[in-house]
Parts: C-alpha cells; structure tokens; sequence
C-alpha cells in the first residue's frame, strides 16, 4: 500500500521558505532539547550548540524579509505550509508530556 499523497506546499518566496525550514529546524533541535523528552545529555548539548546557527538563520531569513519590505507574514499560507511538513508533530516535541497515573 503506498503512502497517502501529501498537499502541495503553498506557494512560498524564497526568505518564506527559508523562514520556515529554519523555524522547524529550531523547533526539533528545541524538541531535542526538552529535558522531559531526553535522556542523553551529549545529544541535548550537541542539539543546543546546534541552535544558535540555526536561530541566525531564522533571524536572516526575517531580515532579509524585512529587508525587502516584506512587512506581514501570512499566517494562514505558513500554517499551511508547516503542516505540510509535519510542524504539528514536530513542535509537539516541545510541550511537557503529562504525568502518569499511578
């Protein structure tokens, strides 16, 4: 059985696309992170050093949109295009998981 077909990412500018692969990155390397989530100090370090590269290049991609006057995100379009590629998964990463019921 193959796969359901995933939708098409919306159409997207450069900086947009480069604002939203950066965002998820930082949000798994944050999923990474999360001390609920991980038991492997080494990994949770590695992941951190990893952040702060990322997070510039979540801030470039704003500045560049910013940059070119580009002054409102379209949070519809991004939300489409975040699902698209798992964000909903991904950035659950980040929440603290409920405690377990004795």
């Amino acid at each position: 059985m193959l796969p359901p077909e995933l939708p098409p990412l919306p159409a997207l500018t450069r900086a947009e696309c480069e604002l939203v692969d950066s965002y998820l990155e930082v949000v798994d390397l944050l999923g990474r992170i999360n001390p609920t989530r991980t038991n492997d100090t080494y990994g949770a370090l590695r992941a951190a050093q990893a952040l702060v590269g990322r997070a510039t290049a979540l801030r470039d991609a704003l500045t560049l949109m910013h940059d070119r006057g580009e002054s409102a995100l379209h949070p519809v379009t991004l939300g489409r295009a975040l699902r698209v590629l798992d964000g909903e998964r991904r950035a659950g990463r980040l929440t603290v998981p409920p405690e377990h019921a004795s």
